[in-house]
């Protein structure tokens, strides 16, 4: 699908998605649970898709609604037989929670998916599981697993994906004895495993945790325990809000609503990076109002943020001077080469983007109108930055592979269109 905008005048209010991240852990842990959960203000993505098939495969029950979704979970039944191959989509919070889970089944599971899900990395699994003799099959079509894991003393890195911490959280209180799960520093993205034990405390399991002097984390996980049902509303979505955030201080007038100020989401830093360079932004009570604003350009940390990447490379374009983005090596490692590919595009505008190790530097300046079509990179975060880069720049722009905001955020350009912003999609010729 092609996206073609316009110059378009923004301005107005706009509620954000609920969080994905969010809602992928609730959905699991009440397909876990002894009993009915309901989880209200639910999109359903590909991703969410994609985890509501699986845990369906585990043994749940899962009925569907606009925007909610109740889940009968598991309980205490034993896990059924898995007679097909788990479908991940694109979706690597999908794959790497369900992995530890399914193995408890004891059985041969395979996992397929889409798009570069098989090119992410999977060593921390593959080796967790060979030091249980088990066999792990990594391969470039999918993976399968043989046999169950073990509880114990499980050791991993803190600077890889904390979707492996949370995928073993998950699967530790349903093991047979206590399991300690030590996150070596330098731990990175630890937001997102504290976003894991927020939901599992909902759903009733216990997990305490203890932070030692060099900066490691050991995690203690009671077993065997039962997760409980629980309702609940998924909150709003930093990592999405961030794009109508950025887009607001560069071209105004824009308010979000749906946010929590409390939020345990690493995302929620995109607040205080915008404060920084500049940007205003005013309101409380769940509603954000960004001003139009003069910016300048600052320091990022990205370790615990990465899901900002393309955002904030939208934003350095704009920002007066040079921002550095530091630790976004794990950009090299989602849908797509986030780095390569917001290089690639934003010099489409004229844009001075280098990399050089973990570091990205982006020089602000006036962009032009690019000449050729924009590509997304079959990335859903990729397409909504160059949107936004467009909208923002005043330029018309043509963004082929637009469909894969449908990976997160399947209303994105209603979204903008509500705004006042100019696009037509339409098939690709």
């Amino acid at each position: 699908m092609d996206a073609k905008i316009s110059v378009s005048r923004l301005g107005g209010t706009a509620a954000v998605p609920p969080s994905k991240s969010a809602a992928h852990r609730a959905v699991l842990c009440a397909a876990l649970a002894g009993g009915t959960s309901r989880i209200e203000n639910i999109a359903y993505s590909q991703d969410i898709r994609a985890t509501l098939g699986a845990v369906q495969q585990l043994g749940a029950r899962v009925a569907e609604e606009p925007d909610a979704v109740t889940v009968t979970g598991r309980g205490t039944e034993g896990f059924p037989t898995v007679t097909r191959p788990v479908f991940c989509n694109e979706s690597g919070s999908t794959l790497r929670f369900l992995i530890p889970l399914f193995s408890l089944t004891a059985q041969k599971v395979r996992f397929t998916g889409a798009g570069r899900l098989f090119a992410r990395p999977q060593e921390v699994y593959h080796l967790l599981f060979s030091r249980q003799g088990l066999r792990f099959e990594h391969r470039e079509d999918g993976i399968t697993i043989f046999g169950r894991l073990s509880p114990g003393g499980f050791t991993l890195p803190g600077d890889v994906s904390s979707q492996f911490i949370s995928g073993l959280l998950f699967a530790a209180p349903l093991m047979e004895s206590v399991s300690t799960i030590e996150v070596l520093a330098p731990y990175e993205s630890r937001s997102y495993v504290d976003m894991t034990l927020d939901a599992m405390q909902k759903f009733g399991v216990k997990v305490t945790q203890r932070q030692r002097k060099d900066g490691s984390v050991l995690y203690r996980i009671p077993a065997p325990q039962r997760y409980t049902p629980c309702d609940l509303q998924v909150e709003g979505d930093y990592s999405q809000a961030a794009f109508l955030a950025v887009l607001g201080v560069l071209a105004g007038g824009i308010s979000v609503t749906g946010l929590q100020a409390a939020s345990r989401q690493g995302d929620r830093v995109i607040l205080d990076i915008l404060k920084r360079c500049g940007g205003k932004i005013t309101g409380t009570g769940g509603t954000l109002r960004f001003a139009r604003s003069l910016l300048k350009a600052t320091e990022i940390d990205l370790a615990d943020c990465p899901d900002l990447g393309p955002a904030l490379f939208a934003l350095g374009c704009f920002c007066n001077g040079t921002t550095v983005i530091r630790n976004a090596g794990r950009l090299r490692l989602k849908e797509s080469d986030r780095i390569a590919a917001m290089q690639e595009e934003l010099a489409k505008f004229g844009a001075q983007v280098t990399a050089e190790g973990d570091t990205v530097s982006i020089r602000g300046g006036a962009l032009h109108r690019p000449e050729v079509p924009l590509q997304g990179h079959n990335d859903h975060r990729i397409v909504m930055a160059l949107a936004v880069t467009a909208l923002a720049a005043g330029q018309p722009a043509v963004i082929r592979g637009a469909e894969a905001v449908n990976k997160s955020w399947p209303d994105f350009f209603e979204v903008l269109r509500a705004l006042g912003a100019k696009i037509d999609t339409e098939p690709t010729a």
